[in-house]
């Protein structure tokens, strides 16, 4: 089935429980999902946006076929995360269906398929789970409740007297599957509610669950967008200014359209595109063009300079973003603890580089492209065509990494690819290389925190002064209203917010925000990426100047915080914290709270001729209501490597105004063979569900680092983790 393409009228819940329908034999249930929630400082409608209709439209639906197939469609991309397998185990928790019948599919692009969360389609920011818990719930409850009374109603019994058992009706010794019911229960009216299973209820919720995408992805039958092919499809490579906001004056084609293969060459709003028949001919193409550039207004970069701006701002005072009592006078009356702690630009770098493929047709426009950012791609490739967004059809394939590359405000490499297919009549695909990916834009960005810290005569902290300098993600974007009083709330949380900070009577956090023409994005974790490696960083000072027990000292702190606590104590128990390591390693550990989880690692590392080796973490996470356990496990595995890699050797250095590094050759990740042993251990909760894609990363450097000084007694400031 596809989805309403136009806008969606409001809908009472009684009209739109009304709103299932029989296509092809199938029973199709569409369900609600209420206004976009406030739970994040972030998730804020950008100006000009629809306002929120007093009910809101359908968003996702669930087919069940006369095969006792059961489809369910995500509103959301599966980039690695397990939706593919954590939203269906939702239906099927109130559906009561064979798990082995059940297939997924990704939705078209469609206003009906908006997050909850954001006024438009996307994935992102550890939502997608929480967010959609009681309405996919909700699905499978509705389906259900159709497919009884359709059952009830052919063996003329109550249907209070059925019950249900993996995909059957069931009525004493009768009998009806669900997928021979599923034409009958579409023509009955829906119910005007259901009531959800209670929690204590809950047999499929909670329960270790393998992927429904794994068969599809070790056969080969998953597409990525690299995958895909068309007939008479081109490819495309775009050669790209190698400084920020540098322009073409001029180019020779000559070169390129020598190279066997290579069909044409002609320049786009990002520079100079080389079609060809192949991607290996379009690549020696551009390399055989001659550009020359305008270098623009930024040739003149240099992160180690900038840097030392960053340093020489965090010594004045900035725009607050948190405060309480006295920080002046508690500072002035104390010999303050004075550390400064810097991170670096970093890239993103998924293992499948970005590409997306583009069909012009005589109605509209298809693309084919692993993206976190349906709307923004359909209505930024709309404009360029002239097109109204519902002619511009989008397919979701699978994303081979995203960590926030792929929700890009401006759909850069999107927005690419269409420019290209304008000036074609047959299919490209563009593909970047990783070249073009990690020196193409859009980084965590570089930043500097200097803390200042007083205890009073007992060890305890009674003053702390945070500043930050670095750049706004939201600046100039569409969510720049989400700015306050100078503030970016994605630069200070984890810091402005942390339970450590606000404990403290006296506390200060402060931004100095900067613009040096690089461009920025959310990378995994956001700001925690970088706070989450101060705050914790500091804390740990604080304790060994006030002669404690780093974890005594933050079970003091976390005295008003008791989730955070107890998750830090699980994870320093499982861990043997108090007990000697073995020989010749150290032991840090850190706890931080982001996307509504919290997360603690505790790192266990040796030194060996200066490179730090973690052989080791323990993670403890509180995640509130777990819904696939070994899910959130392969997360937070999936965080402490990202987190790994960054911590000890991610960094991105600018010259000239030009990107040092190129590929993974200079811009190391964790290499198997460095890949420590994991130890996983979930909170059994019944709070409200946070994220877990992002919260495993932000304590995975500083527990490093807090681990290499009690081994050595060195204390490493500045990411990459490099000892003197």
């Amino acid at each position: 089935m596809t989805p309403p393409q136009d806008s969606q009228p409001e809908l009472s819940r009684r009209s739109f429980l009304k709103r299932s329908a029989v296509v092809g034999g199938s029973l199709v249930v569409g369900f609600f999902v209420p206004a976009p929630l406030r739970r994040f400082a972030f998730a804020q409608e950008p100006p000009g946006a629809a306002a929120a209709p007093a009910l809101p439209p359908v968003n996702a639906f669930l087919r069940i076929g006369g095969d006792e197939s059961v489809t369910v469609l995500l509103a959301h991309s599966e980039m690695g995360q397990g939706i593919w397998t954590t939203l269906p185990m939702m239906v099927n928790e109130e559906l009561d269906a064979d798990w082995s019948r059940f297939r997924v599919e990704h939705a078209p692009a469609a206003t009906v398929y908006h997050s909850p969360v954001f006024p438009i389609q996307m994935t992102g920011g550890s939502t997608s789970t929480w967010s959609e818990l009681d309405r996919y719930r909700q699905v499978g409850a509705v389906a259900r409740t159709l497919l009884v009374a359709a059952a009830a109603a052919q063996w003329g019994v109550a249907p209070a007297d059925c019950r249900t058992e993996k995909g059957w009706v069931l009525h004493g010794d009768r009998k009806a599957s669900y997928g021979s019911l599923a034409a009958a229960a579409a023509q009955l009216p829906a119910p005007d509610h259901v009531e959800l299973k209670a929690p204590e209820n809950w047999q499929v919720i909670g329960k270790p669950t393998r992927r429904l995408d794994t068969p599809e992805k070790i056969t080969g039958r998953a597409q990525f967008g690299l995958d895909v092919q068309l007939p008479g499809m081109l490819t495309a490579v775009v050669a790209h200014a190698r400084t920020f906001g540098a322009k073409v004056r001029s180019f020779d084609p000559a070169a390129a359209q020598a190279v066997p293969g290579v069909r044409k060459v002609f320049a786009v709003p990002t520079g100079v595109a080389v079609v060809a028949d192949h991607f290996w001919a379009a690549k020696k193409g551009r390399d055989a063009l001659q550009v020359e550039w305008d270098p623009g207004p930024h040739a003149g970069l240099d992160t180690a300079i900038l840097r030392e701006s960053y340093r020489a701002q965090a010594k004045s005072a900035g725009a607050k973003a948190a405060a309480g009592g006295d920080v002046e006078k508690a500072l002035s009356g104390a010999v303050p603890l004075v550390a400064e702690y810097s991170v670096p630009y970093l890239a993103h770098a998924p293992m499948e580089p970005l590409n997306c493929t583009v069909r012009r047709g005589a109605e509209g426009v298809e693309l084919w492209t692993g993206t976190q950012f349906q709307t923004v791609d359909q209505q930024r490739v709309a404009a360029i065509f002239g097109l109204k967004p519902e002619q511009v059809e989008i397919h979701t394939t699978f994303l081979g990494g995203g960590f926030g590359r792929r929700a890009n405000l401006v759909s850069d490499f999107v927005v690419e690819a269409a420019h290209v297919a304008k000036n074609l009549d047959q299919p490209v695909k563009l593909v970047w290389t990783r070249d073009d990916d990690i020196r193409g834009g859009y980084y965590r960005p570089m930043a500097v925190h200097r803390l200042e810290g007083a205890l009073d005569a007992q060890g305890a902290p009674v003053a702390w002064r945070q500043r930050i300098v670095s750049q706004s993600i939201v600046a100039g974007s569409p969510f720049a209203a989400m700015i306050k009083d100078g503030i970016d709330p994605t630069a200070v949380e984890g810091a402005s917010d942390s339970q450590y900070v606000t404990a403290i009577p006296h506390h200060r956090v402060e931004l100095h925000t900067v613009d040096p023409g690089i461009p920025v994005l959310w990378w995994r974790s956001v700001g925690s990426s970088h706070t989450a490696f101060a705050v914790e960083s500091f804390v740990d000072e604080l304790a060994h100047a006030a002669k404690r027990d780093p974890l005594e000292f933050r079970r003091a702190l976390l005295a008003k915080a008791p989730r955070m606590r107890a998750v830090l104590e699980l994870a320093a128990e499982k861990a043997g914290w108090g007990s000697a390591p073995p020989a010749g390693r150290g032991r840090g550990l850190a706890v931080h709270e982001s996307f509504g989880s919290i997360v603690a690692h505790v790192a266990e590392v040796s030194v060996d001729g200066g490179h730090v080796r973690v052989h080791r973490v323990v993670c403890a996470i509180d995640c509130g209501v777990c819904v696939n356990p070994l899910g959130v496990r392969a997360q937070m595995e999936s965080g402490v490597v990202y987190g790994l890699s960054a911590a000890l050797y991610g960094e991105l250095t600018m010259k000239e105004g030009r990107v040092v590094e190129s590929n993974f050759h200079d811009y190391r990740i964790l290499r198997l063979h460095e890949m420590p042993q994991v130890e996983v251990h979930i909170v059994s909760s019944r709070e409200k569900s946070g994220g877990a894609g992002e919260p495993g990363t932000p304590p995975i450097a500083p527990a490093v680092a807090n681990a290499v000084f009690a081994l050595t007694g060195q204390r490493l400031r500045e990411l990459p983790l490099r000892l003197a």
